[in-house]
């Protein structure tokens, strides 16, 4: 009996193309232009054998086993599996310093000298002067210092390091005096006191969680006291009827009791953020002047460099915490040192910063050109999510994020999705926004899904709007 149409177009094993067939077909000739000989062999391979067991099943098609139907897929495939897992993504979460998107992104000029020193030696330990090894943070200690009014200064890799140094160095096996109500838990869990269980210091809670007071330091000292501690408490704020001690005020204890005192500075703000507008943080130069002996604060957040810890004050004490020899397991390499020292001259010139630093340009931003960049763009946003859904603009209240001003929000502009009756679902869109080339990263709150414009920037519109109609596939 003759086959059906139907059945001639049934494939079998037979019809299964050979991977050398495959290897030398046109089709694939990009793939292996791409990424070689051997890895396009092993994709070809895999993909064979699963389009074998599917033809044992029944029911492919014989056009589905055509190279030109292959290739397609191979490509895909290798094109995922190389794909970089750190990826560059669109921030319209509202928050600045993003701590799970990498925080602070790097001036231009950090980035060069990061670049040039991925491709070439540099004195990362050698004085050109002396012709002799030399210090890595000399790189970036006299600016520290010029900037902060420091005597000294050393660079970890983060600020959870800086404090850990501190802690190691000064107290080991020694009492640290805290407030209770500083006692914080900063992101993934990481306490206060364990930071100073892991450096074997031994903690004593003074005060209450919503007040503290001189006494409570002065009458917790004692033979085996070996630091006053105080911790920003960047996560949150307390409220109402509260009491605390000042740097000034602890300063002052720790004189009297011949015991030094380190400030936990948190975001640690170089410049007086009250020029730009913004809510007020308390700066390094202002903690070290009231009479704080060390502060360790973060680069990588309100200072807007990359990720590393800096501890500065006394000469004496930072020498002591070079000597200790978690300084070298703790220690950053020549790209942070590298993206670091640009980020700091930057400072020398305040009146430029909100234009150079780009942290500080994003927050600076005004809501007024927000919202006219968010009326600008919505009508491609809206296309490009279909009928299912209704974007409009409306007002946001983003913030600066990584534990600065926990409180104060930045007046902000963007877009409000949300469903049209009895269509589409809120989280595949947020899906299907994550999936783009560059994944566009929002939040989900209200039964809206809320796009903040803060943080994209004019030179960056016309990258969004050309893969938004990707979001109809």
């Amino acid at each position: 009996m003759a086959a059906t149409p139907a059945q001639r177009d049934i494939a079998t094993a037979a019809d299964i193309p050979a991977l050398d067939r495959l290897l030398n077909d046109a089709t694939l000739a990009d793939a292996l232009a791409l990424y070689g000989h051997d890895e396009l062999v092993a994709a070809l391979r895999t993909h064979l054998d699963r389009l074998r067991a599917q033809v044992v099943a029944g029911g492919v098609e014989r056009t589905a086993l055509m190279p030109e139907r292959i290739a397609p897929l191979v490509r895909a495939e290798l094109d995922a599996k190389h794909r970089p897992r750190l990826r560059a993504v669109f921030n319209l979460t509202g928050t600045v310093l993003h701590t799970n998107l990498g925080r602070a992104i790097l001036p231009e000029a950090a980035v060069a000298a990061v670049v040039q020193a991925m491709t070439a030696p540099v004195n990362l330990e050698f004085d050109l002067d002396a012709g002799v090894r030399g210090d890595r943070d000399d790189l970036v200690e006299h600016l520290i210092c010029e900037l902060t009014g420091a005597e000294a200064a050393t660079v970890v890799n983060n600020n959870a390091a800086a404090v850990l140094l501190v802690l190691n160095t000064l107290a080991n096996r020694r009492e640290v005096i805290v407030s209770r109500g500083e006692l914080v838990e900063i992101g993934g869990a990481f306490r206060i006191p364990d930071v100073m269980r892991g450096a074997g210091a031994k903690l004593v809670e003074v005060g209450t969680t919503n007040r503290t007071h001189a006494s409570d330091y002065a009458e917790a000292i004692g033979p085996r006291t070996a630091l006053l501690m105080k911790v920003h408490t960047s996560n949150y704020a307390i409220s109402g009827f509260t009491a605390s001690v000042d740097v000034a005020g602890l300063a002052d204890i720790g004189r009297r009791h011949d015991v030094p005192l380190a400030v936990d500075l948190g975001s640690g703000s170089l410049v007086d953020l009250d020029r730009w507008n913004l809510p007020s943080e308390p700066t390094v130069r202002s903690t070290l002047s009231a009479g704080a002996d060390l502060v360790a604060f973060s680069a990588d957040k309100l200072l807007g460099g990359p990720q590393a810890g800096i501890v500065a004050g006394r000469a004496e004490l930072v020498r002591r915490l070079k000597k200790n020899p978690l300084k070298r397991a703790l220690r950053v390499g020549k790209l942070t040192l590298a993206a670091l020292e640009p980020v700091l001259a930057l400072y020398r010139a305040p009146d430029r910063l909100a234009k150079r630093l780009a942290s500080l340009r994003l927050l600076t931003r005004g809501d007024a050109a927000i919202e006219a960049q968010a009326q600008r763009l919505l009508p491609a946003l809206q296309s490009a999510i279909g009928d299912a859904y209704e974007a409009r603009v409306a007002a946001m209240a983003g913030q600066v994020g990584s534990g600065a001003l926990p409180v104060d929000r930045l007046p902000s502009s963007g877009f409000a999705i949300g469903r049209r009756k009895g269509s589409g679902s809120l989280d595949r869109l947020e899906a299907a926004l994550r999936g783009l080339p560059r994944p566009v990263i929002g939040r989900i709150a209200e039964k809206t899904l809320w796009l903040d414009l803060r943080c994209l920037e004019e030179v960056d519109e016309a990258a969004f709007v050309a893969q938004l109609p990707l979001l109809h596939r």
